[in-house]
């Protein structure tokens, strides 16, 4: 597929997503909003950060207000801003928590509930007297700009936690900010930690593709994979990654090292091999897997040289090993969560992403340099 078919289509998908905005009746929600702006890296940050503000607004019992996904285009000086339901369905949220699209909220619900002279910002410490300067650079600033939104003054919330499911730090928000006079909670930042909190983990059950993506993925399963098995692999390797990696410390989580090593190292320590694992590593563990599954081909998502050649080379030739050009993550992402095995980078939340969309569904899932945790048997009690 051509940039600009995939360009006209992710078009096409917007337009289609602002006609269904424009058809919506909304009702407001006395309860109150919680919005925020997702300007902590790319995707899969994001999507960890998602899975927290979903749940700190479900405990909360506000409506969350669903942001833009921001992507930042090679080479353009400013950030993008992507409508959520682009990418996912909103309707199997609702089996969660209230939520609202950004879009359908700016256009049908703020212009009474909250108007320009009653925005207030939100930030965790003021950094400047009493100001937030929650607009400030980028994505901040183009996030809030593409819905023209201004902040009239801003409170800061410092000594509460996000932990709204305890109950004294939930009511300690309602008492600090009530929905008498606080409507719209609009956060700097994600009321989330990252990686995703344990106990957060299990909401990406209502995280579901939405057509345009999953068509897509569809598509190139049924016209470029052979029929039976494949394998899914996804490769960090890029001169960034690299540099990340150099900051391995076994006494330490980096990134979403948690989703294999345990959030307390149950399973074990942090590894470079974990991280950055060398090329022969990959060939091999590779060829074991496409043994183990009697793969018929293997689909690579990657954000470096995805090594097709390397890779066939090291595999029967009846094996066709294959890379969607050009890459869409998103597409990568709903194809790597249909594999028969995926193999993922531990340390990556893009890695991170896919596996718990595969837990979801039941589907096996393992780590570049990761033994999988041995179950240890009970022990026989003597008599």
């Amino acid at each position: 597929m051509s940039i600009l078919h995939h360009s006209k289509m992710l078009i096409a998908a917007i337009a289609a997503c602002i006609l269904c905005h424009i058809a919506q009746a909304v009702d407001i929600d006395s309860k109150g909003y919680v919005a925020y702006c997702p300007c902590m890296g790319r995707f899969g940050n994001q999507a960890d950060h998602f899975l927290g503000a979903l749940a700190f607004t479900h405990h909360l019992d506000r409506t969350l207000i669903l942001p833009p996904w921001i992507e930042y285009p090679y080479r353009q000086p400013t950030s993008n801003q992507i409508p959520f339901d682009t990418y996912f369905q909103v309707e199997p949220l609702r089996e969660y928590a209230r939520v609202i699209t950004m879009e359908t909220f700016m256009k049908d619900i703020a212009p009474e509930l909250w108007p320009p002279e009653k925005r207030i910002g939100f930030c965790y410490r003021y950094r400047e007297g009493s100001d937030c300067k929650m607009k400030e650079g980028n994505p901040f600033g183009p996030f809030w700009d593409n819905f023209n939104i201004d902040f009239e003054s801003y409170a800061e919330y410092g000594l509460l936690t996000y932990s709204t499911h305890v109950p004294v730090v939930k009511e300690k928000w309602k008492q600090t900010f009530p929905v008498s006079k606080y409507p719209v909670i609009a956060l700097a930042g994600a009321p989330a930690a990252f990686p995703v909190d344990r106990a957060n983990v299990h909401l990406h059950q209502y995280l579901k593709w939405s057509d345009f993506i999953n068509d897509q993925a569809e598509k190139f399963i049924a016209e470029e994979l052979p029929k039976g098995p494949f394998l899914g692999i996804h490769m960090r390797h890029g001169s960034d990654w690299s540099s990340a990696c150099k900051h391995v410390d076994e006494e330490r989580h980096l990134f979403a090292s948690p989703q294999c090593l345990g959030y307390n190292f149950e399973y074990g320590r942090l590894t470079p091999e974990i991280c950055f694992p060398p090329e022969k590593l990959v060939k091999i563990t590779i060829k074991k897997m496409v043994k183990a599954i009697k793969a018929k081909s293997v689909f690579v998502a990657t954000d470096a040289d995805p090594l097709l050649e390397d890779i066939r080379r090291a595999l029967p030739k009846s094996v066709k090993v294959v890379q969607r050009t050009p890459t869409e993550p998103h597409v990568d992402l709903a194809i790597l969560a249909k594999a028969d095995h995926y193999i993922g980078n531990c340390v990556s939340s893009f890695s991170a992403f896919a596996k718990r969309e595969r837990d979801v569904a039941g589907k096996p899932s393992s780590f570049w340099g990761f033994d999988e945790p041995k179950k240890t048997k009970p022990k026989k009690e003597e008599l």
